[in-house]
C-alpha cells in the first residue's frame, strides 16, 4: 500500500496505519475509545476481523471516493504487522487506480509478492460518489462486488483463511461504514 504499485517482486512496503477493530460475524463494527469516532472512520483504517475470513463470510465496505483521487487499498492481511511493515501474508491487496482506471489484485504468501490480476468488466469508482464494496469469502475464491455488480473473482493464494484476520483501508477514499 505505497504511493508506488510494483507489479512484482518481494519487496518489502510501508503501511502507516492506526489500528482500528471490526466485530466477529458477517457483520463488522468499529470499536474505539473515542465515544465520538464511531461517526466517522478514519482513513487509514486497520481492523481486526474476528474469526477470520472462513468461507460464508462477508465484509462490507461504504464509502466515498475523494474529490482528486490517485489511488486506494483495501487489504485483507493474515495479523496486523506494524506501523512500519505490512505483516507477511497478504490474503488479498486491492488497489484502485484512477490515473489508469485499472483495480489491481495480488497476494503475498511468505513475504514474496505474485502475479498481479488485472481485468475487470468496468471500472465502478467515480470521484466524489459513493460506493458499496462486498468482498465474499468461498471455498476456493473471495468475490468481490462493487454496488451490487460483480467485478472479480480472485482464486485464494493463502491455504488458511481462518488466519486472515485485519482489513486495511489507506488512500484517496473516505470509509463510512463497515459491515
Amino acid at each position: 500500500m505505497t504511493e508506488t504499485h510494483r507489479v512484482t517482486g518481494a519487496t518489502r512496503r510501508r503501511w502507516g496505519v492506526p489500528q482500528r477493530s471490526v466485530a466477529e460475524g458477517s457483520k463488522a463494527s468499529v470499536q474505539s475509545a473515542d465515544p465520538e469516532d464511531h461517526r466517522r472512520l478514519v482513513v487509514p483504517f486497520r481492523g481486526h476481523i474476528s474469526g477470520g475470513m472462513e468461507p460464508g463470510k462477508k465484509l462490507v465496505v461504504v464509502g466515498v471516493v475523494d474529490s482528486r483521487p490517485d489511488r486506494f487499498y483495501v487489504a485483507l492481511t493474515c495479523g496486523r504487522g506494524t506501523s512500519g511493515e505490512p505483516p507477511p501474508d497478504v490474503a488479498l491487496e486491492l488497489c484502485v487506480r484512477f490515473p489508469d482506471r485499472q483495480v489491481l489484485r495480488r497476494a503475498c504468501v511468505s513475504g514474496s509478492w505474485g502475479d498481479v490480476d488485472t481485468s475487470v468488466p468496468f471500472f465502478p469508482f467515480i470521484r466524489e460518489q459513493p460506493f458499496k464494496m462486498e468482498i465474499r469469502s468461498e471455498r476456493s475464491r473471495f468475490r468481490v462486488f462493487v454496488d451490487g455488480q460483480k467485478l472479480f473473482d480472485f482464486h485464494h493464494r493463502l491455504p488458511a483463511l481462518g488466519e486472515v484476520d485485519t482489513l486495511w483501508v489507506k488512500g484517496h477514499v473516505s470509509v463510512t461504514k463497515l459491515a
